[in-house]
């Protein structure tokens, strides 16, 4: 991962850089001002892709400061989803509050502690990560969604259940006639748990599984309006346009409780010895494209829920 380090102490520039150095970090450029720091970023002069993928920005420089090199970073759209943590004295508690409003990720303390500035690295650079990986699901949900129209009919329905296929809730998702504006939009993510392990067996079949789940879907969201689609890997979603938190919540619950009494043996499962269920909730105010990444949220949520035996709806915050 790229790191650049902006200080105007040359000792604390090397110090810094040698702890990232030692803790495998290969990528680290250094600048000594925040001027440095635009011209090694391109900002105002470049359009390329982001140069680096963590900033450490000292707060006290010369000249341009930590804070207003941060706000001026943050302007610019490449490096609007970039961490950075800022390097301050301890009990600067003015500046550090400055700091966050200009669009600050974190902070680490002077003098810069090796096992700190290492944690707070890894969490930035994590979540960084996460961000990118997001983006790139959302950039390809798009692409997909904006081919489905030459699909054919009969390539928007899943064979197995009946239920949409995954890209044609992209694509309602996408389409801004299906949302009132200004109003809640929910989405849902379902996931059987332990249907990998399931499969295995084969005893039921997959398919039986998956059809009566579907079944179950589509009776206890019929009265909503919900749009149902399911995905290859058998991950059922739904969207709810003007639905509050509340109402998608209750239809979560009452889907993994008509999956509970479906009574499906399954013994590979944790929660119970039949087929339960894991369900992520996802409401938000969003536009667009916007609505693509509840969906994105939703179903990657939905992999950890049932990761840790399922058979629970959990709601996930705006």
């Amino acid at each position: 991962m790229r790191i650049l380090v902006v200080d105007d102490s040359e000792d604390g520039r090397d110090i810094t850089e040698a702890m990232l150095l030692a803790a495998g970090y290969e990528q680290v450029t250094t600048a000594g001002s925040a001027n440095d720091a635009y011209r090694v970023l391109g900002i105002g002069a470049s359009s390329e892709p982001a140069t680096v993928d963590l900033v450490l920005l000292d707060i006290v420089m010369p000249d341009v400061d930590g804070i207003e090199a941060c706000a001026r970073i943050r302007k610019d759209p490449r490096f609007a989803s970039v961490p950075i943590i800022m390097v301050t004295a301890l009990g600067d508690t003015d500046s550090l509050g400055n700091a966050f409003v200009a669009g600050a990720t974190d902070y680490i303390t002077k003098p810069v502690n090796r096992v700190e500035l290492l944690a707070r690295v890894r969490s930035a650079l994590k979540l960084k990560a996460e961000f990118d990986r997001r983006e790139a699901r959302e950039a390809e949900l798009t692409r997909l969604a904006s081919r489905s129209v030459d699909h054919r009919a009969s390539s928007w329905i899943d064979a197995r259940t009946g239920l949409f296929v995954g890209e044609m809730a992209e694509a309602y998702l996408l389409a801004d006639a299906n949302f009132p504006p200004g109003t809640e939009t929910s989405v849902i993510a379902l996931a059987v748990d332990r249907l990998s392990a399931h499969r295995a067996t084969g005893k039921p079949p997959e398919s039986g599984i998956m059809a009566r789940v579907a079944a179950a879907v589509r009776a206890a969201s019929a009265s909503v309006g919900a749009v149902a689609a399911i995905y290859r890997d058998g991950v059922i979603v739904l969207v709810l346009p003007d639905q509050s938190r509340a109402s998608a919540i209750k239809l979560a619950e009452t889907l993994r409780a008509s999956i509970v009494s479906l009574r499906i043996p399954n013994p590979e499962a944790i929660a119970a010895h039949h087929v339960t269920a894991s369900i992520a909730v996802v409401t938000e105010r969003v536009n667009g494209a916007g609505r693509i990444h509840l969906l994105t949220r939703a179903i990657g949520a939905v992999s950890e829920i049932t990761a840790t035996g399922g058979d629970c709806v959990v709601p996930l915050c705006a």
